[in-house]
C-alpha cells in the first residue's frame, strides 16, 4: 500500500490546539462547578444544585476531556496510507467510547453512593433562622403536621413529596423545605448499586379518619433488572381522605 507523501505539521499543530482547548474547557467547567458550591451556602439550594447538576456536568466534563484526548493521541502523524487511516480512525473511537462506557459506569452506579452522603449531610444540616441568627429545630413528622396545608399532608402521605419543617423555637419563624419523596434512587438488594428505584405505586386502601391505608410500591434496579414490592402502611387522616376525594 502506498504511503501518501504530505506535511502533516499543520494537521498535528491543529489537533493539539484542539486538544488543548478541549482540556480547557473541561477544566473550566469543573472549577466553575466547585466555585458554584463554595458560594452556594444556602443547604437546600446546594442540595438543590448537587442532585440536578452534579452528575450532569461531570459526565459533560468527562466527554469534553476524552474528545480532547482522541485529538491529542492524532497529533503526531508522520506518515498514512489507507490502512493507517482506518486503523487510527477505528483505535480512536473505540477507545474513546470505552472510556467514556468507563466514566458513564462510574457516574451511574457508583458516583450515586458518595452524592447520597452529601446531600444526607446538607438536608439535615441545621439551619439558621434569620430572624434571630440561632440554630433551628427540625420539626418530627407529628410535630410538623401542624404547618403543612392539606395538600402537603397527602402528599407526603402517598410518599410523592418529603417536607422538613425548621423551627425558630425563639421567635415562631417557620421554614418549609420540599423534597423529593422517591426520585433518588436506593441501594440494590441483589447487585449493591445505588439504582433501585420506585417505578410505580398503588394505593391498595385509602385512608380514613379511623383506618390506617395501605400502598403497595414497585421497585425495578436500573442495573441488574431485579424487581421487588413493598407495601407502606398510611397513617389515618381526616385531610387526606378529603383531599384524596377532591382530586
Amino acid at each position: 500500500m502506498e504511503l501518501i507523501e504530505a506535511d502533516f505539521q499543520p494537521w498535528n499543530r491543529l489537533a493539539e490546539y484542539v486538544a488543548y482547548g478541549c482540556w480547557a474547557l473541561a477544566l473550566l467547567i469543573v472549577l466553575w462547578h466547585l466555585v458554584k458550591l463554595a458560594t452556594t451556602s444556602d443547604p437546600k439550594l446546594k442540595y438543590d444544585y448537587i442532585s440536578r447538576n452534579e452528575i450532569k456536568l461531570l459526565w459533560i466534563a468527562s466527554i469534553i476531556l476524552i474528545t480532547g484526548c482522541c485529538f491529542y493521541a492524532n497529533a503526531n502523524i508522520v506518515e498514512l496510507n489507507a490502512i493507517l487511516i482506518f486503523v487510527r480512525i477505528f483505535t480512536t473511537v473505540s477507545m474513546g467510547l470505552i472510556a467514556a462506557l468507563i466514566v458513564q459506569n462510574l457516574l451511574k452506579f457508583y458516583y450515586p453512593f458518595y452524592i447520597e452522603k452529601r446531600l444526607k449531610v446538607l438536608r439535615y444540616k441545621p439551619r439558621i433562622s434569620p430572624k434571630t441568627g440561632r440554630a433551628m429545630k427540625l420539626l418530627s413528622e407529628e410535630e410538623e403536621d401542624a404547618y403543612l396545608d392539606e395538600g402537603m399532608q397527602a402528599e407526603e402521605n402517598i410518599f410523592s413529596t418529603d417536607y422538613d419543617v425548621w423551627k425558630d423555637e425563639e421567635s415562631g419563624y417557620i421554614k418549609i423545605e420540599k423534597y423529593a419523596g422517591h426520585l433518588h434512587a436506593l441501594e440494590c438488594p441483589e447487585c449493591n448499586y445505588q439504582t433501585f428505584k420506585v417505578v410505580k405505586e398503588e394505593i391498595l386502601k385509602t385512608p380514613t379518619t379511623t383506618e390506617e391505608g395501605e400502598l403497595l410500591k414497585h421497585y425495578t434496579c436500573g442495573y441488574c433488572g431485579y424487581k421487588a414490592r413493598k407495601t407502606v402502611t398510611l397513617k389515618a387522616s381526616a385531610k387526606f381522605e378529603e383531599t384524596a376525594a377532591t382530586a
